[in-house]
């Protein structure tokens, strides 16, 4: 039975809600200046299929992702609703800073409704370096405790904060996961109970169908054929070639990542589920961003990345040290939505999250920076904000120098960074910050070597730097910092769009009318 279009929108406002107050149960309860202050964890809702039937509008690298981690749990007895973690990348995660919490959601009579689920990125795992995101990593082992599927109770949690820095802080986090959580299953169960179990059912069937049906309206009115993309990642050894080749057939997409480089031994290889939630970002970007962002959306895209290469990194069979990941979830997942953005004429933002993490074994602070976005075939792209994969907000300067032995020395947009053009690309930002006490610093950035590039003649970004003391870092670097020294990030600016001697006025709106 059809679910009546009125009925279907406001289901779908209904598990929007409560995708949205979860999040901000979990923000509003966390410890860490990085779920609290920056936000950065995600949280959405499945049905008893274990298909996402609605997300917040939160971290885009997390939530394309985590049909993985549900996947890995899936199979399960959740008879007792016992709620579920899990870090291990090639078992359903990212990368090990981001902890997954999947709650099963049961009825009156103990039948499975769907799974309450969420992830935050924790400030620190237990890694050889304070803050977990080591910049010359290989193995996984090297980035902190890798927590395969399990149920999470309080002896679960007890044993694994106890290998992390700032136990009490880990714990806090977790436990605001959790709650989170709670939040999710009571409402999903308040549904439940004003529906009926089989309407849920159907209606939540229903909300996967219509965002299908309008995602597969937005590519039908695509020109067909392949279009071809293909960048670069600026490895410690080099820089690292990805291809894509971005297939239009009717109402369907193939993205095919055949020819990129093989997985390394550094940390920039990709899990699949990464690639495919950058690449389902990219085509929400190019579509319509209106559709309920859920499953459903994602049936008409079919990603291809071949099993060992850097988009598809494997774990050995042999049960040998497992690829490093850490870069993969940021920056090559960043570059991945780079790729089908360029497939289609966009001009590219600043394609790094331009990650810093500082620390000791008694505090840990991790943070993304913004950039300038590209510039869109109407508009200029904006400035300092944090485009493609991060979705994130900076850390502000009075809870950062309250919390940490840190002072923001400047920040400040990048005048002039962003790409000249008809329309000009977003400007970067300036981020500089003195230490005022011994601690170790960890970069992990893009674009320090290759500018974002513009689109149809415009010109390119500027280029990244990070400084210490004055003296240019390299994109991945690490070492120590003593009281007085100074770190500073120049992010990149976005490329253009468009000649510089060009028209300058309105044009069409380039995306797809949406169905409705």
């Amino acid at each position: 039975m059809a679910l009546d279009p009125i009925d279907l929108q406001v289901v779908t406002g209904a598990l929007r809600a409560a995708c949205e107050e979860m999040g901000a149960a979990l923000v509003r309860s966390a410890h860490s200046a990085n779920i609290k202050e920056r936000r950065d964890c995600s949280s959405a809702l499945f049905d008893a299929a274990g298909e996402m039937v609605m997300q917040a509008e939160h971290i885009p690298v997390h939530l394309g992702a985590m049909p993985a981690a549900v996947a890995a749990v899936f199979g399960e007895d959740h008879s007792s609703g016992r709620p579920w973690i899990l870090n291990d990348p090639y078992r359903g995660g990212t990368h090990l800073p981001d902890i997954t919490v999947v709650t099963p959601v049961l009825d009156g009579q103990g039948e499975l409704l769907g799974f309450a689920v969420n992830r935050a990125h924790h400030a620190d795992v237990g890694a050889s370096v304070p803050g977990s995101m080591p910049a010359d990593s290989t193995t996984l082992d090297e980035e902190g405790v890798v927590i395969a599927p399990r149920v999470l109770d309080e002896d679960a949690i007890d044993e694994l904060v106890a290998q992390m820095r700032q136990p009490a802080q880990r714990r806090a986090d977790l436990r605001a996961q959790l709650a989170a959580n709670r939040i999710g299953a009571r409402r999903l169960g308040e549904l439940a109970d004003r529906l009926g179990a089989g309407a849920l059912r159907e209606a939540t069937t229903a909300v996967l169908d219509y965002a299908e049906r309008r995602t597969r309206a937005c590519i039908a009115v695509l020109p067909d054929g392949a279009r071809e993309a293909c960048d670069v990642l600026e490895g410690i050894d080099g820089d690292i070639e990805l291809r894509l080749v971005a297939t239009v057939a009717g109402d369907r997409l193939i993205l095919d990542f055949a020819g990129s480089a093989e997985q390394h031994g550094g940390n920039l290889n990709c899990p699949l589920a990464v690639t495919r939630s950058a690449a389902y970002f990219a085509v929400r970007v190019l579509t319509d961003p209106d559709v309920p962002p859920s499953a459903g959306a994602y049936r008409p895209i079919e990603v291809r990345a071949p099993a060992g290469s850097l988009l598809n990194a494997r774990a050995p069979a042999d049960g040998g040290p497992a690829p490093a990941v850490a870069g993969g979830n940021v920056e090559t997942s960043s570059r991945v939505a780079d790729l089908v953005l360029a497939a289609f004429g966009r001009a590219l933002g600043q394609g790094t999250m331009n990650n810093l993490t500082l620390g000791t074994e008694q505090f840990t602070y991790y943070e993304t920076l913004g950039g300038g976005q590209g510039a869109c075939p109407d508009a200029d792209g904006p400035s300092g904000v944090h485009v493609a994969m991060s979705n994130t907000l900076n850390t502000p300067v009075e809870a950062l120098e309250l919390e940490f032995p840190l002072r923001v020395v400047r920040h400040a947009i990048r005048r002039a960074s962003g790409g000249a053009g008809r329309w000009r690309g977003g400007d970067g930002i300036v981020r500089e910050l003195e230490a005022q006490a011994p601690m170790s610093y960890a970069l992990i950035t893009e674009r320090r070597r290759h500018p974002p590039p513009g689109a149809d003649g415009g010109q390119p970004g500027a280029r990244g730097r990070n400084l210490l003391n004055g003296e240019e870092l390299p994109a991945k670097a690490s070492g120590e910092l003593q009281p007085g020294d100074r770190l500073t990030l120049e992010t990149p600016g976005g490329g253009a769009h468009g000649p510089a001697n060009g028209w300058r006025g309105v044009i069409a709106d380039p995306r797809p009318t949406p169905a409705r």
